[in-house]
């Protein structure tokens, strides 16, 4: 197999470990103000990501270098291309952050308020517009000969792109719902299950609706098995959730998630971005990649130190198992909570 096959490859395991793991991320922060009733429920559900959300993040970080190091022109034509929702998405993740951060550092009432708004907003502006550029890459946008993205911010708001943040919205909603159900007890737990069965219904017809249209389009007979098994993860998990059974209704929205964007990757192999015009040229896997010596110094470092990730975010995980209630949060907030 070529490296530029395999790093196409690592590249999608890596952006299926974003979407999985900051998938119920924004879920619990787009929920924040539907299950939680008071100042100490937020913080419940805020204590359910705290641990890990940055932990999460690193995904993301390691997707953008490794897209940058790997295929250059890949990642050239989609930060000047999608300029603009890039940034808007990296704006929300910044004050998101920020929200996680800042948010205990004063006893008032209205200072968190503040940044709960800034949580919700920093988990719903993602959630939303990851699905449109994705969905953007797979319908294929306009590039040149040139391999120059020519077209407009307005190119990117098409029926298709919508539906697909839509799709990403309602998905890792139903994930974050599912997520907060396992992590913690009482009247929240309860009312997570319910919600999630609400929203999972909603996501699960959205989502058969996007990767139908997808497969017809661009899919491949891997991507439509990849598709089909994804749906039935998705049903699968919130059956499981509506007979109580947490555990494995988060295993069914997380592979369900996993499947969904390999899906996805199958469907755009071998190009990395397709280009919608009849003249243009698309970004392929092999005219968008780096040198063959760049590509063998970045899989040394993959082999040696990807484990090593893997390991402590995995450990991470084990130390903050347990579940929350409203009974472990303290009645003060002091400026080192």
């Amino acid at each position: 197999m070529e490296l530029t096959t395999i790093w196409f490859a690592l590249i999608a395991v890596l952006w299926i470990g974003y979407f999985c793991l900051e998938g119920f991320d924004f879920g619990v922060g787009m929920l924040l103000p539907v299950l939680a009733k008071n100042d100490t429920e937020r913080r419940v559900l805020i204590n359910t990501v705290g641990p890990v959300w940055d932990g999460n993040e690193v995904w993301l970080l390691v997707a953008g270098g490794a897209t940058f190091a790997a295929f250059p022109e890949w990642y050239a034509t989609l930060f000047s291309g999608f300029y603009l929702p890039l940034l808007l998405i990296l704006l929300a993740l910044i004050v998101r952050g920020l929200a996680f951060e800042y948010r205990a550092k004063r006893d008032n009432a209205q200072w968190r308020a503040r940044w709960d708004l800034a949580l919700i907003i920093g988990s719903f502006v993602p959630a939303l517009l990851w699905g449109v550029a994705f969905a953007n890459i797979l319908r294929g946008v306009p590039i040149d000969a040139d391999l120059e993205y020519v077209g407009g911010f307005f190119n990117l708001l098409n029926p298709y792109a919508l539906l697909g943040g839509l799709m990403t919205l309602l998905l890792f909603a139903t994930h974050g719902a599912v997520f907060i159900s396992l992590k913690t007890d009482g009247r929240i737990r309860h009312e997570a299950r319910r919600l999630a069965t609400m929203i999972g219904l909603g996501a699960a017809a959205v989502t058969v609706a996007f990767l139908l249209w997808t497969q017809i389009d661009t899919g491949t007979v891997a991507s439509g098995i990849a598709f089909v098994l994804a749906a039935v993860a998705l049903v699968g998990g919130l059956l499981a959730n509506r007979i109580g059974r947490e555990g494995w209704a988060f295993i069914g929205t997380f592979v369900a998630i996993a499947l969904g964007v390999a899906g996805l990757f199958l469907g755009l192999f071998p190009d990395v971005m397709p280009t919608s015009l009849a003249d243009g040229t698309s970004l392929t896997t092999t005219n968008a990649s780096a040198t063959d010596y760049t590509l063998k110094i970045m899989t040394v470092t993959a082999v040696i130190f990807t484990p090593l990730v893997l390991a402590y975010q995995s450990w991470t995980y084990w130390v903050f198992r347990r579940r929350l209630s409203v009974d472990h949060i303290p009645v003060a907030i002091t400026a080192d909570q």
